[in-house]
């Protein structure tokens, strides 16, 4: 027999979106579950059509293999590579798409889960040589492992946990009220599916203690300001035997005296003597590794930037490596004897007739003032 159109099952559009498609499976829901058909066999078929219907909709690869294909792309051999199984209950599927107005849908089939620990976050501040070269670091971590006199059981050593009597292991009771079948976590062992009647005297039935770890963290070479590195497992151990979370590492890089950086670019402001500016010459510049050599053209003025290729650090990820960027500034002399200060002054009588062609920038400025100051008048 022919299966009917998922879309005319649930009563929606072809082009529907997937707030209306559960929409409208919910409303249909309501009313062919078991539940409330009280063992009418029609409906509970119906009901299987519906959550079908709903199953292949709601999800955008089988909905795009349905469009395509039809029918045939979950029959066995067909394009969608086999079909549902029809393993799942009707409880799993109403309380998938009602689990949050009964308190909770399926967990893990019908039994309980460990909760795994929480994830840490530990904020590691670092020079930047250090955050560029790469280093490994002892921390130590504040948090909960677990107890070694019960190997994280809970239990008194020689003594385990038994399945809860309550809800036979499965984490949570179901409650009738009117039609509904509703799920509770279990009173008893409050979703945990087991009970523990003697617990260890060290972690008083938690499976953890509370500890201060020491951890080396490698921190690989060109991280930044932003950049975090997990320790997988090295978070806080779960409750009785459940999986530890994670340890983040934050990086936060300390500003530096010297240079800034930005990406994988350093910058730095080189000071230059008025002299060696003027009549050009080499100067040392600093570098993360050791003193360079840079030469200075004639001329130079302040704000020239000198582009040190390969001098800056090397990426985490692309392992390019960026440069150093190196801003003139020009320093005035100061302190001038009173000899120093006349060779000045000489210098500037000897320039005084040609000062568009020593002080061009200071010349031009001036002249734009001038022509600012004509503007407004006229």
């Amino acid at each position: 027999m022919s299966k009917r159109d998922y879309y005319e099952t649930l009563g929606v559009a072809k082009d529907a979106g997937e707030r209306e498609i559960k929409k409208a499976y919910k409303r249909l829901a309501m009313k062919y579950h078991p539940d409330r058909t009280q063992g009418d066999k029609s409906k509970e078929e119906t009901f299987k059509e519906i959550k079908e219907a709903y199953e292949i909709l709601n999800d955008d690869q089988k909905r795009a293999a349905y469009d395509q294909y039809g029918h045939a792309a979950f029959e066995q051999g067909g394009h969608g590579g086999g079909g549902f199984g029809g393993g799942q209950d009707f409880g799993d599927a109403f309380g998938d798409i009602f689990g949050d107005i009964f308190g909770g849908g399926r967990r893990g089939g019908g039994q309980s889960r460990q909760r795994r620990g929480s994830d840490l976050r530990y904020n590691l501040e670092m020079t930047l040589e250090d955050a560029v070269k790469g280093k490994s670091v002892e921390i130590k971590v504040p948090t909960y492992v677990s107890c070694e006199p019960c190997d994280g059981s809970g239990a008194k050593k020689g003594t385990s946990a038994k399945t809860c009597a309550t809800c036979h292991g499965h984490g949570q009771v179901q409650m009738r009220q009117g039609l509904f079948a509703v799920q509770q976590t279990c009173p008893t062992c409050s979703g945990k599916g087991k009970v523990i009647s003697d617990p260890c005297t060290s972690c008083r039935g938690q499976g953890r203690v509370e500890k201060t770890k020491t951890l080396n963290a490698k921190v690989p070479a060109g991280v930044d300001t932003g950049d975090r590195i997990r320790l997988s497992g090295e978070g806080e151990a779960g409750e009785h035997g459940a999986p530890a979370g994670d340890l983040y590492v934050q990086v936060h890089v300390k500003d530096h005296p010297i240079f800034v950086r930005e990406e994988n670019n350093l910058f730095c402001e080189v000071p230059i003597s008025f002299t060696t500016a003027a009549l050009g010459g080499e100067i040392e510049v600093p570098t993360l590794g050791g003193k360079v050599k840079l030469k200075i053209p004639k001329e130079t003025q302040t704000g020239k930037m000198f582009r040190l290729r390969g001098k800056g650090v090397k990426s985490v990820r692309s392992h390019a490596t960026g440069d150093l960027m190196c801003k003139a500034v020009i320093e005035t002399p100061v302190n001038l004897s009173g000899d120093q200060a006349d060779l000045l002054r000489q210098l500037e009588e000897k320039m005084g007739k040609n000062q568009t062609k020593h002080n061009p920038k200071e010349t031009g400025f001036f002249d734009s003032v001038k022509n600012f100051f004509d503007d407004l008048k006229s």
